[in-house]
């Protein structure tokens, strides 16, 4: 949520299949494109798929959640997600406004969009409250000298 500006909603319904490893990387999809995670999150995320298991079952459960819920079958409700943050003195609207500024300085609003999967209006909006500039970046690599690849 932190890092990919995802809602409590959003990560309640995360499965172990959004998750892929592979040699070693692991990746989450939240939208189109798959997204590596970096190295202390992508263990984390390891340990959650292989250890999921509801609060109000004693054992592992077949169950294709992230995060099980109290009600067998049922992922963790967006609300229990977002109570157990606040407790820990996270503000979910703040933290979410926070990594959303900071991804929209560093991809284009298209990229960013497809990745988080987030409506491009949405991805518009924050790339100009972030004030990225794309256009004259994509004008910027263009104009660069061609570099001699080596032989």
């Amino acid at each position: 949520m932190l890092l990919y500006a995802q809602w409590p909603a959003a990560i309640s319904r995360l499965t172990a299949a959004h998750f892929e490893e592979t040699e070693g990387t692991v990746r989450i999809r939240l939208g189109d494109i798959a997204v590596t995670l970096p190295g202390p999150v992508a263990e984390l995320a390891l340990k959650q798929v292989s250890a999921r298991r509801s609060h109000a079952v004693l054992a592992q459960i077949d169950a294709p959640w992230l995060f099980p819920g109290g009600q067998p079958g049922r992922p963790i409700s967006a609300w229990a997600i977002g109570e157990r943050l606040r407790k820990l003195g996270i503000r979910l609207a703040d933290a979410r406004s926070t990594a959303l500024f900071q991804l929209a300085t560093e991809l284009p609003a298209a990229i960013l969009a497809r990745t988080l999967g987030i409506h491009i209006s949405v991805a518009v909006k924050w790339q100009r409250a972030a004030a990225g500039d794309w256009g004259a970046y994509a004008v910027e690599i263009s104009r660069r000298p061609k570099t001699q690849e080596p032989t």
